[in-house]
């Protein structure tokens, strides 16, 4: 067999503004301020989801909701109703540069609430910083990091002796505080961009830094590790919810946003704002141990025009058939969208049905078993394990 094509790679990520065309349609992704849907604008956004989609919403891994199936016809339209709910920026460049990750489990008034406040309002004015189109930032100064595991160029979070802001892919920072971060973070980004972080547009921090660029004067406090694994209950800031495949449909997400403000985590969970016990939900994941959890899985054929093969009912037959704790990603193509880091076990598409198996690696590593049929691993799945 052939080997499979190289997935196209777009350098950027959609938004509302610069959606992005997928199989089913365009692509709109709302980055809402604090990754916070009052009540209001969450129902509003299923029913706009509704009217001019498909009716599905996915959460993205920098926890930003995406519209799926829009049509093009009906964009202008959707733009406005997006406007009317104060979730559009005034520009594209705007939209792209205001590309803030904020750990959810903030409160009003404190620490993290008010640097990505600040960190917002300072990206969205500095038209002069013209940062790569993935180039991103995460606030996460609750008592200890919860989003070093998530794709971020510049960090603000906090170590043992205050705040901290990092460069990714460095071990040490410079202390910051609330009051200077926003400010530190934008020189940050403009060091970037001025020593090649970004040659022809594109580039990423941890990369620039592997290069051995040597960092700013100041960045040598030790940062302070951590691990934090997410699972969905309640949490001293309301209660998660994680989604099958990070994607709800219109009326289950009105249906959530009737009980409580919706704060996006870059987990695809949804944290219900307050809430303490778990609610009645199409879709909503309450239980830690069900099986759904153990895999990912992108959109796959036919929704993404990348993908070679369908890969979420394979992902949901094969989850229940997975030993111990083993945990599965299913990819449609070797770009890996769903799961871009390492993966315990991974089956990447080459063509429809037919999947190589890469243990411990991402979906574009070397596989370790080839041509695998999807049909075949449903009555053996043993195949996932076996040498």
């Amino acid at each position: 067999m052939s080997a499979a094509p190289d997935p196209k790679v777009y350098g950027w990520c959609p938004g509302a503004l610069r959606p992005m065309m997928s199989g089913d349609g365009l692509v709109v992704r709302i980055r809402a301020p604090l990754g916070r849907f009052s009540p209001e604008q969450a129902q509003g956004v299923a029913r706009l989801s509704q009217q001019f989609g498909n009716g599905l919403l996915d959460l993205s891994a920098r926890a930003n909701l995406q519209m799926r199936g829009i049509r093009e016809e009906g964009h202008a339209g959707l733009i406005e109703g997006l406007r009317v709910l104060g979730l559009v920026d005034d520009d594209a460049g705007a939209e792209a540069r205001r590309n803030v990750l904020v750990a959810p489990f903030w409160s009003e008034g404190d620490e993290t609430h008010r640097i990505a406040e600040a960190l917002s309002l300072a990206l969205t004015a500095a038209t002069d910083l013209k940062l790569p189109g993935k180039f991103g930032f995460a606030v996460d100064c609750g008592t200890v990091p919860v989003l070093l595991d998530i794709a971020a160029d510049i960090r603000i979070e906090r170590n043992s002796d205050g705040l901290l802001l990092r460069a990714d892919g460095a071990d040490t920072g410079l202390p910051v505080t609330a009051e200077t971060a926003a400010k530190a973070a934008l020189e940050l980004a403009h060091w970037f961009v001025d020593t090649g972080g970004a040659p022809e547009g594109r580039g990423r921090m941890k990369a620039h830094v592997a290069r051995g660029t040597p960092l700013p004067a100041g960045h040598d406090r030790r940062a302070l590790p951590h691990d934090y694994a997410p699972i969905p209950g309640p949490t001293p800031s309301g209660i998660l919810a994680a989604l099958e495949f990070g994607q709800i449909d219109a009326e289950s997400f009105a249906l959530l946003a009737g009980h409580a403000p919706l704060r996006l985590t870059p987990w695809r969970m949804l944290l219900l704002e307050g809430v303490s016990t778990s609610v009645t939900c199409t879709g909503a994941i309450f239980d830690a141990a069900d099986p759904r959890l153990r895999v990912t899985a992108c959109t796959g054929a036919p929704g993404c025009p990348q993908a070679l093969s369908s890969t979420r009912q394979l992902a949901l037959d094969l989850a229940q058939m997975l030993p111990g704790d083993a945990k599965l990603h299913v990819s449609g193509c070797a770009k890996g969208c769903a799961h871009p880091a390492p993966a315990p076990l991974t089956l990447t598409a080459t063509a429809r049905d037919t999947f190589d198996l890469i243990r411990n690696g991402t979906a574009a590593d070397r596989p370790a078993k080839t041509d695998l049929n999807a049909f075949a691993l449903r009555r053996t799945p043993d195949l996932l394990t076996q040498d």
